[in-house]
Parts: structure tokens; sequence; C-alpha cells
């Protein structure tokens, strides 16, 4: 549908791709992956129309539509709220004001027949199109996608100026949703939701019939939804068949030769340099000095991949607190006559590592607020435990920054006593290199604010960090650096979060809060999702769970739990082995059955009789023998290696 010939795009003066070839085919899902910096949204603004290339073409099929989310700054405003995602529907808007045109000319009385007859006939194939169009359940479906995307039904009649930026970007999300293009294009379509409506969009996405090309850091999604991987690395376009982590095995495989590469590469043209530096000046080799001058002009240098999971952070050391971190007893908040938040009571305890989750406006926000101290409680009480020291993050958080400061000084005055290279290399780890360093605030976007004011409190000594929607606008590696920091972090922690791989590692809690209400659920975030299902099935939050201690005096939920976490982690390892298991079946199939037809084509006497065309369905018969035995090889390794992991998952 789209074709991307020989593009380049630079700017000032540097290649971010070079005379690159790429197609969007139609039933494409592409993850378009690469490090910081190397274009990925300036693609999707090429293919948009937005950015021009150097050279080379985009050639996109007749009549596409190809609709384009950006990352950020969408602003809607002069409509309700239903009124602006329903422009989305611009074919059906168009069809049924050519119905009320039409119509209209038909209360004309001085028609003549053949006008009348003219007239009801375009108006007959405009009733047409706008049935094959389901133009009649427009409206239920503009209300299904805002519903799915988290608005509720009294939002449809606000003014669209009313809602905040993350909204915004919903409502530009649906509207995307809607226009049923052909081709979508989408950049971190997943910031801005809660797990609930995330889940809708992927489900949303992984039944969309058109095409897809979309840049999103939540691994979880992009398995779920993506197809194939377009990966931006050297300059060069590479296209990987199959989602992210596919992408991951081929890309450890291929960075490891490029190292071997590398280092066999270096180790060469040292020892040219040394043998030009040693008989440089000797008359007798000057003949060969010279030819090795000229072949290592002609050398192609390779370059290293960024390895950027190999940066290292710690917290500071978390200082020591008692056993209760902090107490909240029947503590409620309200905003006005709005009720946030009702009745909740909640035990921080040392080592607690806490996601709260649920829809947006549910309360995540505020009670974290409570907790690190920004709100006070409209009633009830919140006791402290033994020294207790928050730290808090938020994307708000960025906007108390100085403005006229730059970003190294930032962290400097909060670095103690880490060396200059330590601070610009944990700033590297949050996408500011090389002279983004001594950028001043004030000129920063909103995300890169967020990764400043992110970076400063990892610096901070806290024993309980607090930190709301901390990955939105970070890459996949700062997310690595960032968990890895975390993972290691001795003191406590709650994030607001609904990017599930991140959690994953982390948490050992998780908090799900709706209608002013809040479970506790003691275990992973994998142990949430898999009793999740089974409350919001029953349409309401239930009251707050029992303490630990007795839920783990229920044995057959443990060896259910334990059941399910093997039969995950059995199907995660052996999920690809049995799709290759099954190709490779079809190919000994096909081979069976292609060996069988040529076995019997070499006895019949129109073939042996010739010795040439015998001669020529040998070797056939032989190749087709060969890659039988290859296929069957591959068989039986790929059989072993299933039954291993079958019993080492086995379930007693």
């Amino acid at each position: 549908m789209i074709d991307l010939v020989n593009l380049s795009l630079q700017f000032g003066g540097t290649y971010l791709y070079k005379e690159v070839n790429f197609k969007i085919n139609p039933g494409d899902k592409i993850s378009l992956v690469g490090a910081n910096g190397t274009g990925k949204t300036s693609l999707l603004r090429l293919i948009n129309g937005e950015v021009e290339p150097e050279s080379g073409d985009i050639f996109r099929k007749r009549n596409i539509s190809v609709g384009y989310l950006p990352q950020e700054n969408v602003v809607h405003s002069g409509r309700t709220l239903i009124d602006e995602a329903s422009t989305a529907l611009a074919s059906i808007i168009e069809l049924r004001d050519k119905e009320e045109a039409l119509t209209e000319l038909l209360q004309n009385p001085d028609l003549t027949d053949d006008e009348i007859l003219h007239i009801t006939e375009r108006l007959g194939e405009v009733h047409a199109d706008l049935e094959a169009s389901e133009s009649y359940s427009a409206e239920s479906k503009v209300e299904k996608v805002l519903m799915g995307l988290g608005f509720e039904e009294k939002d449809f009649t606000r003014m669209t100026d009313e809602f905040s930026g993350g909204w915004q970007m919903r409502i530009a999300l649906a509207k995307i949703l809607l226009s049923e293009n052909d081709v979508l294009l989408m950049d971190e379509p997943t910031n801005h939701l809660d797990l609930d409506s995330l889940e809708w969009v992927t489900n949303f996405l992984i039944n969309f019939k058109g095409a897809l090309l979309l840049v999103s850091h939540d691994r979880s999604f992009v398995n779920k939804v993506t197809n194939k991987t377009l990966e931006i690395f050297l300059k060069k376009f590479t296209v990987f068949n199959g989602n992210y982590d596919h992408y991951l095995k081929y890309k450890a495989e291929r960075d490891a030769q490029i190292e071997k590469d590398y280092e066999m590469q270096q180790k060469k043209v040292q020892e040219t340099q040394k043998f030009i530096e040693r008989f440089r000046y000797k008359a007798t080799k000057a003949k060969q000095v010279q030819s090795r001058i000229k072949a290592l002009e002609k050398v192609e240098l390779l370059e290293l991949p960024d390895f950027e999971n190999k940066i290292k952070f710690r917290f500071p050391q978390a200082p020591s607190s008692g056993r209760v971190l902090m107490e909240m007893k029947k503590v409620s908040k309200s905003f006005g006559s709005l009720d946030v938040l009702k009745n909740i009571d909640l035990v921080l305890e040392r080592g607690d590592k806490i996601a709260f989750v649920g829809p947006n406006g549910a309360g995540k926000s505020t009670l974290a607020k409570l907790i690190a101290g920004v709100h006070s409680p409209t009633s009830g009480v919140k006791i402290p435990g033994h020294n207790l020291v928050v730290a808090y993050f938020a994307q708000d958080v960025a906007n108390e920054l100085n403005p006229t400061a730059e970003i190294l000084d930032v962290i400097l005055e909060l670095s103690g006593d880490m060396s200059i290279p330590q601070v610009r290399s944990l700033l590297g780890s949050f996408l500011f290199n090389g002279d983004d360093v001594f950028k001043k605030i004030s000129v920063l976007s909103g995300g890169e604010k967020g990764r400043v004011a992110l970076a400063s409190i990892l610096l901070k000594k806290a024993n309980l960090l607090v930190l709301d929607e901390p990955t939105n606008h970070l890459d996949f590696a700062s997310k690595q650096v960032l968990q890895n920091a975390l993972l290691a972090f001795e003191g406590s922690l709650i994030i607001v979060s609904h990017d599930i791989d991140f959690l994953r590692p982390i948490v050992n809690k998780v908090v799900d809060i709706r209608k002013g209400q809040f479970r506790i659920f003691p275990g992973d975030i994998d142990y949430y999702l898999s009793k999740r299902i089974e409350f919001l099935d029953k349409g309401s939050a239930p009251p707050v769970e029992k303490e630990r201690s007795q839920a783990n005096q229920d044995k057959k939920k443990d060896k259910k739990r334990l059941e399910a976490e093997l039969r995950q982690k059995k199907y995660a390892e052996s999920k690809f082995l049995l799709q290759r298991l099954e190709e490779v079946e079809k190919s000994i199939a096909t081979l069976e059955k292609l060996e069988k037809s040529l076995e019997n084509e070499l006895t019949q006497e129109h073939i042996y009789s010739k010795p040439a065309l015998m001669k020529e369905k040998t070797i056939y018969y032989n190749e087709t023998k060969n890659e039988l035995e290859k296929v069957l090889a591959e068989w039986e390794q790929l059989s072993l290696k299933i039954s291993e992991i079958e019993s080492k998952y086995q379930i007693n």
C-alpha cells in the first residue's frame, strides 16, 4: 500500500537514514524500533506527508487513507466531546449532507419528471452507501470507542476545552480509531492510557483489518499487537518477521556477530598500522607499505551497536526506617463536591513494592499524592512511621524545575559525590546525550522536563519512592536502566503505572483502585491479572481483601496460582519452538509427498529412457531427499527441546 524507495533524510548535515527501501503491505502490524534519535518519529511524519525527504520517493496506493497519531501536543476545542469524536466519520457526514441536499431538492414543485427520477436515483445511491457504511449505528460506535478509552457517558456533552492533555490525546486516539483508515501511524499511543483502556485498545488493534506502523516502548502491548518489526540501525532499515520478542532474539545474535567482526577488523587494522609504522622508511618495503596504506583507506570501518543496557545506576543508600512506614485510617479525599476516595485503610510496610492500577480518574494519583504529602486528607488520619523520607515523582513535578538552569546543573546539584562523567552517563540513560545536557529547562518539551525530574528524583536519599507514571517518554533502554535501579533499591516503592512488563519483576503487591474503593492483591502483577477478571466480571469493586497471612492459608488457591505460573513459563519458553515445529512438520509433509512423487516418476519409461531427463530428475530427487533429512533432523532437535521444557515445568 505504501512504498518507500531509495529514501534519504538528514538533519543538520547528519543522515538519519540513507537510500532505504521499505514497504507497508495490507495487514502488516509493524513495530518501529531503534535507538533514541535514529528517526522513528521522523519516519512516521515522512509517511504522513508532514516532512519531505531529502531524496527518494514515497508511493501510496490510490485512495488509501492514512491516520496519524502524534506523541503529544494535540488540542481540541470548540465542540462537545461527542461532536468532536464524530468528526472522524467524515465519509458518513459527507453522505448525510448529500442526502439532506437531495431531499431538499425533491421539495421543489417545478421539477420535471425526468429531474425527479434523476434525483431519486442519486438519493437511492446515497442511501445504499449509507447502509454499506453502517451509518445508522455510527452514533453507538462513537460512544463505544469513547467508553472503551475511559470516557464516561456524562463526559459526552462536555466541551473538549475542559479536558487535560492526557485526555486530549485520548480524544485524538478515538478519532483515529473511528476513521476506518487503511493505514494507522501511531507514536506512543499507550502513554496516556490506564490498564483498562490499554486492554481495550490492544484488542481493537489486534482485530484491526488495516495496516499499522507504531512506535511504542510498552513491550507487552507491542508483542500482542504487532507481527513485524522494522529496525532503524546504522542509518539502514531491517525488517524482522515476528513481534518484538522475536526481534530481540535476532538482535542479540546479530549484535554478537557485529561485535565479533568489529574486534577482528580492529585487530587487522592495528596490525596493518603497525606494519606501516615499522617499515614506513625502509626502501625495500616501500611498495608493500603503500599497498597497505591504500588498502587501509578503502576499509569501511564497522560500527558497534549501542549497548545502552550496560549503563548501571544505583539509588543512594535508603535511610533506615521502622517496620511500618505509614498508616492511613479512614482517609477520604474530596475536591469540592467530588468525592475521589472514601474511607481508605492502608498500611505501608518496609519492603513493600506496590503498584497502583485502575481506570484513570479513579483516584490512583490522588492516593499517591496523599501518601507523598502533596495533598492532605479531607477526613481521616495519616500516620507517618519512624524516620520516613519520601521522594515523589509525577509529570507535573517537572514544572517546579528552575527554568533558567541547565539540565547538567540541575542534576549536579543533587548528585553528591558523583563525578561529571557519572552524571552525564545517568543523563544519557534518560536520553540526554552530547550537548543536550547544556539545554536550559525552559526550552524543553513536557516529556523532556519529565525525564529531568525523574533523574533528579533518583538522586534523592529516601526510603519511600512514590512514582506516578515514571515510564512515559522513556525508550526501552531507559526503562531498563530505571527498572534495574528500582530492583536494587533497598527502600519501599509505590508506582502508578499501566506498563505490565516494567512492573512485572519489581512489585510484590498490587492495589486496584476504582469507584473510590480499592482492593489489595498480595502478589505480583501476574497474580493480579489472573484475579482481576474474576472481580471485574462481577460488575463492582469488592471490599478490601483480607491480610496476606489469611490468604496464604488457602492452599488450593496457592496451588492453582503455582500451576498457572508454571503453565505461563512453559508456554513462554516453548511458544516459538512449537510454532517452528508446526512449520517444520508442514515442510516434512510437503517434502515426503514430493519424494514419493519423484520416486514414481523415476520408474516411468518416458523418463528413464531419456538419459538427460533421467539425470535431471535424479538430481532433483537427491536434493529433495537431502532437504528432507535436514528437516527431519531439525524436527528431532525441536521435539527434544520441547520435551525438555515440558519435563522442566511438569506439574506434580
